[in-house]
């Protein structure tokens, strides 16, 4: 039976360390995101909704790329070492990561 990409991965992922701060992190947008839906329930001023989702945007993307570095110091690097297709294979799902954040 063969790995599959994902379960090449240790089984301690890369932002293991780091999992409680990006907890905390997502718990905060979580409540910025509530409160967006408030500002629209209460008729707020659009400008003041549009900077509180840009907000939220920001912060997802700084736990994005968080993951993305975490993933690539870890797993991919450790693949990378490995040489052969589990490299390859998670190269391109990195790739497929990167494409998908920066859309």
């Amino acid at each position: 039976m063969s790995e599959t990409v994902q379960e090449s991965c240790h089984v301690e992922h890369g932002y293991t360390p780091e999992k409680a701060s990006y907890l905390r992190r997502l718990k905060l947008i979580e409540g910025q995101a509530r409160g967006i839906a408030r500002m629209v329930e209460n008729d707020e001023y659009c400008i003041d909704i549009l900077t509180q989702v840009a907000a939220v945007t920001s912060a997802l993307k700084a736990v994005s790329l968080g993951l993305l570095e975490d993933h690539l110091e870890h797993c991919v690097a450790d693949a990378a070492r490995k040489g052969g297709p589990e490299a390859d294979a998670k190269l391109e799902e990195a790739m497929q990561a990167i494409k998908r954040l920066v859309r």
